[in-house]
């Protein structure tokens, strides 16, 4: 079995492989301050949880965008596991071609998303990442990475609205019926929900445009993305789990 940790900025997702089938899912919350060994139990009791053996691995890999964690998540996985994690970093060819980029590396995420892309769905594609940030990848026909777009996140807009004005709560992320609200929390996660969805489909056209040829696919993914990807007017699939995949695709990658 592979473990993938993705660690982000607001959340570290877990996924466990065995072969090319994702077994299992977990999420812990991302506390810069956690030791080592407090993730170990964390990470312990969420195979427990599912089941799974900790000597069950054969290898392991971490995709992050919080480096302050890194060293600590890498040294938790050795203590769970017995094995040290394969890093997503700037020093390894990950097979995304990029163009116009003269370090050739990206976010690690931005890499371990689109590879997932590559591997699972028609080119040329759009990836909408709803997380801490909404980011919107388009590769071409061949795979290649040809740019990005990156806007606040759902979750960090709203946190931010509502520190900001004394009387705005904070609000859950459900869709009310309407997009003309008649009260305050309706009227807020109205103006996020249906105002992000408005967004992805102004910018994926934009995209499509500028890219001069026909999109075969439009991919959601991220913690936050699913219930803002109904409200979209385009056809979006939503793959909560595609990160995963392109990380334990370059894990194989370099594995070979």
């Amino acid at each position: 079995m592979i473990l993938t940790v993705d660690i982000g900025n607001t959340n570290i997702n877990l996924g466990i492989f065995d072969g090319d089938e994702l077994v299992c899912t977990a999420r812990l919350s991302t506390e810069r301050r956690r030791t080592a060994d407090q993730y170990a139990v964390e990470i312990l009791n969420s195979l427990m949880l599912h089941g799974i053996k900790k000597n069950s691995f054969s290898g392991a890999i971490v995709c992050s965008v919080v480096p302050e964690l890194n060293n600590t998540l890498s040294e938790a996985i050795n203590v769970v596991a017995d094995i040290s994690p394969f890093m997503i970093t700037s020093d390894i060819n990950t097979g995304l071609k990029i163009i116009d980029n003269k370090s050739n590396f990206l976010g690690a995420d931005l890499c371990a998303v689109s590879i997932g892309a590559i591997e699972k769905y028609p080119l040329p594609c759009i990836i909408v990442d709803l997380g801490t940030a909404t980011k919107m990848i388009l590769l071409d026909e061949n795979g290649m990475f040809m740019g990005c777009n990156i806007s606040p996140g759902v979750k960090t807009s709203l946190e931010a609205l509502a520190s900001s004005a004394s009387l705005l709560p904070t609000v859950e992320l459900k869709a009310p019926t309407t997009s003309i609200g008649t009260n305050t929390l309706d009227s807020m996660k109205a103006g996020t929900i249906f105002g992000t969805a408005a967004m992805i489909d102004g910018l994926a056209e934009r995209m499509e445009n500028e890219f001069g040829r026909e999109i075969k696919s439009v991919i959601g993914t991220g913690g936050l993305g699913e219930e803002i990807v109904k409200c979209c007017h385009r056809d979006i699939v939503y793959d909560k789990n595609l990160i995963l995949y392109g990380m334990r695709r370059i894990y194989e990658q370099q594995k070979n």
